[in-house]
């Protein structure tokens, strides 16, 4: 079982930003931004190629919803979208919250934010996905 499907199970707290029945969205603990979320498929699959086309088109809507409540949430020129795929063996999108190409440098320290934080984040966006 990965640390995601941890995550889902609630095994492992998160900072829930958005659900439904096939996805779920949570921050990133250690953002390149705030608001940065991952976004995965509730049950686990290692590589995002390995999803039927139904399930990625799903997930890229599903993650378009989510981008635009972060977009919402914490006004930016855009939210970047990254597939890596080698940090953890379950199927992710990262959404990140963007001013400037930089703002995607993975390579860059990461923020760290306090609980509040986070909670206040995640709050934010999930309140902008929900309406």
């Amino acid at each position: 079982m990965t640390i995601f499907s941890k995550i889902i199970a609630g095994e492992i707290p998160s900072y829930k930003c958005a659900e439904s029945d096939k996805f779920y969205a949570f921050l990133d603990i250690n953002p390149l931004a705030q608001g940065h979320t991952l976004v995965v498929p509730k049950h686990e699959v290692d590589y995002i190629f390995d999803l039927s086309d139904e399930e990625l088109a799903d997930m890229v809507v599903f993650a378009k919803k989510v981008a635009l409540a972060i977009q919402r949430a914490f006004p930016c020129r855009k939210v970047g979208m990254a597939v890596l795929g080698l940090e953890v063996n379950h199927a992710h999108i990262h959404l990140v919250p963007l001013q400037s190409e930089g703002d995607m440098d993975f390579r860059k320290p990461k923020l760290q934010l306090d609980a509040d934080t986070m909670k206040h984040t995640a709050d934010k966006i999930l309140a902008e996905f929900e309406r």
